[in-house]
Formats: C-alpha cells, structure tokens, sequence
C-alpha cells in the first residue's frame, strides 16, 4: 500500500513492499554479506553511520598469487572501495558520517592515507554530517546499493564490532586494526529488497542533502534486472510489507519527526503476551511509562530485556546506567506479577558481551530492528531509522511462524542452546522459566544487578541532564526539565535503597 493510499502516520514514514527481508545477526554475517553484494554495484552505493573505519575487513578478499589479477579483490573497506570504482565507470560511492569525533582519522593509521585515496578519486564521496542541533548526533546506520538492496541496523562499518554468533571468549580475530583485543560483541541489521530498498535508497538521498552537503541532487537508480540479493542466503521473510519509521530534532525550518518514539508506544500497547526487546540503554522516560502501563494491568504479558551488563565509558554510564537503575526500580514497584526481566549475556567464561542491538519482538506478530536505543536521545535528538514488520498490515497474516523463528535463535545464541530446544522449552514455559531452568556455566542469561547509587548520581538521572529528549532540554535548568519521574502516578520514584526484585 503506497503513501498516496493510506492516511500519514504519526509512528510511520512510509510503508514499502520487499520481495525479500532477512535479519542478520552479528556483524560477521553482515559484513560478508555487504562484501559480496558490493561487488555486484553498478550505479551507487550509499553509506550512512554513526562511524566508519576504512581498515575494517567487510569479507575475506581474493588477493592469491594464483589468481589474474581481474579476479582479485580487496577485503578492507578502504581498499575495497577504491577497487570497485575503477572497474565500475558508472559507479559511485558515497558515505556520510557524524562530524563529531572526525579528527580521529588521523590516529587510525592507514585509515588517513585510505581518506587520501578517497580525496583524489572523483567517484568517491566522503561527508560530514553536522545538519543537527547542538548536543544531536547523526546515528541512524543505512547502506543502500543500487536502490535494489538496502540494509538498516545497529551494526556501524567501524571498529571493534566484528563477532560471530558464538562470541567465543579467546576468539583471535576479535582484533582492532591496531591488533587490540575488544569484548564479544552482539548486535542486528535487517537486509531488504525490493520497493522498500528504494524506499531507504529514498531516505539516505535525502539525508545526504540534508547534511548539506553541497552535492547536486541525486536521482533513484536505474532499475535493475539481475538481483544483488546475496546468493545462498535463504530469506526470513518473503513478499513482506516494511514499515520505516525515523527520528529527526527540528532543524532550520523543519519540524521534528518523532515516528520511532510513537511506534514504541504503539507497539507496547498492542502486546498481548510477551515483549522480547535487546538494547544498548534502557534510559527511556516515555518507554519505561509505556511499559508501567502495561506491567500494572491484572494479566500484563511478559516483558523481557536483554541489555550490556554495563556500558563502554564513564560518561555513558553516568548517563545511561544510572539511568537504567531508577527506571528499572521505579517499574519492580509496579511489576505485581513479576512480569519483567531483565539480563545480560555472558560468555562460556562468564564475559560480559555487549549489546549493541536494537529489537523488539512483540507476539510474535511484529518484529522492529533498528539504530534507535531505548534512551531519551533516539526519541527525539539523533537522526535514527528502524525497519518493521508487522503481521496485522495487509499481506503480511504469513510472517509470523518466521518472527517466532527469530526470537528463538536470539534466545539460542544468548543461552548456548540449539534454537530447536529453545522451541520446546518455550513451549511448555515463558522465556525466563527458560532461563532460570539453565545452568549457570556456559554461554547464557544472567540477570542484570543493579548498583546502588549515590545521591548524586539518583539526582543526576533523574533530570535526565546527560540524555535529554529534545533539543531545547540541553541547556534547560533542571527544574524544568522533563526528567525521569515528570508525569506523576506513571512512574513512581523508586525508594532510596530499593534494588532489582526487592519489591516483589
């Protein structure tokens, strides 16, 4: 169904069909796969991130002594970006990155002689997006090849995010391109065909004007015949419609877009039985009374979060861990039924593995993969981008065995099991009968502690001053800041001492 045949939609942008969908988890998987459909560009390839690193192998490469040299190509993203636009006159390459933090291309090594290169070439396009308010990032992660195959995720072409499924805990490849070793790394990205390629295709040009970058205007590839749809990769989904939905603060005349929070809203109103989420952050104020709505009803569904036992810098965790702690208090007071859990993965060794995926599974009839975190800045600060599908919209009643499918692998790979087993556990039980049925050694769930904080650091979250939800909250006094526990009788302030479970 077109824009032109349904009314707009607060939480949607645009609704376009795919031929085929398939969720990509971890950035091994993903970045062969982007490796490989490249190498079939022939107009464009656009790439939109929070961050690019052009030392980061996308695939294995082909540079054997054996081979002529038309057959060899390079696996780096640096190399393998100058090599495709010298034997491909009509194609062009162009990526956009947040400006912030673009000095760090001169302490990436060879990245800075990669960005030399891209310079002297008149078919690579590199850009810094810097079209945000002050205190506003560029974080959404697209990449669109040819307007015929498009990919939408968490998972930035940078450094330290490669991992396999199995997020083996002395796996050497898990290097830097400076050869240090980083922690296992968990994250999504849902591959697309179809109009709904072309319809991301849509939204990266006009991000890239957006930025003002001072290009021409760019128009939709030619259509294509032959396919880049990767060859053996079996599609989830088939003729499936994707809903996207964006986040964009108010800049110079254009209003603010707020479809990804709406869409949260809605869809953790239209849960029956069970709420499957992973995420970065759990920091959201609108999301948390979304899910205290939910969880103080007689029979609420199941609530499960799967979240970073902790995250990356001291800033952050001011911002975000403390965060998580009130609002995840504030909701055990409200959670009657023990309803909501909340873990963090482990390795074999006990390692904690970074969650940097965004997903919600809701029914098993909607399935949501994006770069908006639950935190206050997806909802209404960063430029984000999420994909869905949701079985209840127009031809797509035969989605939902494959959505079920899904949330059981991710279950699988975060408890060590063959998804067959998960089936038939989850069966006879909820997903944390599951995981407490499990034993405590061996890759698995644990159930995330929460520390105690300090005065200041409970004043601190509860004005929200390090994640605020709109542009104007940054230079807010604190009296008058939306904060935390703003709507009375949602959230309750959770008591001083109160830690995780206390209350049930």
């Amino acid at each position: 169904m077109s824009d032109a045949e349904e009314p707009k939609s607060p939480s949607v942008w645009r609704f376009a069909r795919a031929e085929r969908a398939h969720v990509v988890i971890d950035a091994a998987g993903y970045f062969n796969l982007l490796h490989d459909a490249m190498l079939g560009a022939r107009e464009r390839i656009m790439l939109l991130g929070w961050d690019f690193d052009t030392r980061v192998r996308l695939g294995s490469g082909r540079r054997w002594w054996h081979l002529p040299r038309r057959a060899r190509y390079p696996a780096r993203l640096g190399g393998l970006v100058v090599w495709l636009v010298r034997r491909r006159r009509t194609l062009r390459v162009m990526v956009l990155r947040w400006s912030f933090g673009a000095g760090k291309v001169l302490l990436r090594g060879s990245m800075l002689l990669d960005m030399i290169r891209w310079a002297f070439n008149r078919r690579i396009f590199f850009r810094l997006d810097s079209a945000l308010p002050m205190g506003c990032s560029h974080h959404e992660k697209v990449v669109v090849i040819d307007d015929c195959l498009a990919a939408c995720g968490g998972i930035d072409i940078t450094f330290a995010r490669w991992d396999t499924a199995e997020h083996r805990d002395d796996d050497p490849r898990r290097r830097s391109p400076g050869g240090l070793r980083y922690r296992p790394w968990h994250d999504l990205a849902m591959l697309v065909d179809g109009e709904a390629a072309a319809a991301l295709g849509e939204l990266a040009r006009e991000r890239w004007h957006g930025a003002r970058t001072g290009d021409k205007v760019l128009e939709p590839c030619q259509p294509r015949r032959a396919s880049l749809w990767p060859q053996g990769l079996v599609a989830e989904f088939t003729d499936v419609e994707i809903g996207i939905a964006r986040t964009r603060a108010p800049w110079r005349g254009a209003a603010a877009i707020r479809e990804v929070e709406a869409l949260f809203l809605e869809h953790i109103a239209r849960a029956r039985r069970l709420i499957y989420m992973e995420s970065q952050y759990f920091a959201s104020r609108v999301v948390a009374e979304a899910l205290a709505r939910r969880l103080a009803e007689p029979d609420p569904p199941e609530i499960v979060l799967v979240t970073s036992l902790s995250v990356h810098s001291w800033l952050q965790r001011q911002a975000m861990d403390t965060a998580r702690v009130r609002l995840l208090q504030s909701l055990a007071l409200v959670d009657h039924a023990g309803r909501l859990h909340v873990y963090a993965p482990l390795t074999a060794r006990g390692t904690p593995i970074y969650v940097h995926a965004k997903l919600m599974i809701v029914d098993d009839e909607i399935v949501r993969i994006g770069s908006a975190n639950l935190n206050n800045r997806s909802m209404g600060l960063d430029s984000e981008c999420d994909l869905f599908i949701d079985a209840a919209r127009p031809g797509n009643g035969h989605v939902g065995p494959a959505i079920t499918t899904l949330r059981h692998r991710l279950i699988a790979e975060h408890c060590g099991l063959p998804p067959g087993q998960v089936a038939e556990a989850l069966a006879q039980g909820s997903m944390a009968d599951l995981v407490a049925s499990l034993p405590k050694t061996g890759r698995r769930l644990a159930p995330l502690p929460l520390r105690r904080l300090t005065q200041t650091q409970k004043a601190l979250a509860d004005t929200a001053f390090l994640d605020p939800e709109r542009p104007e909250d940054i230079f807010a006094v604190p009296a008058r800041r939306r904060g935390l526990f703003r709507a009375e009788g949602v959230l309750p302030r959770p008591d001083a001492g109160l830690t995780h479970g206390e209350s049930r």
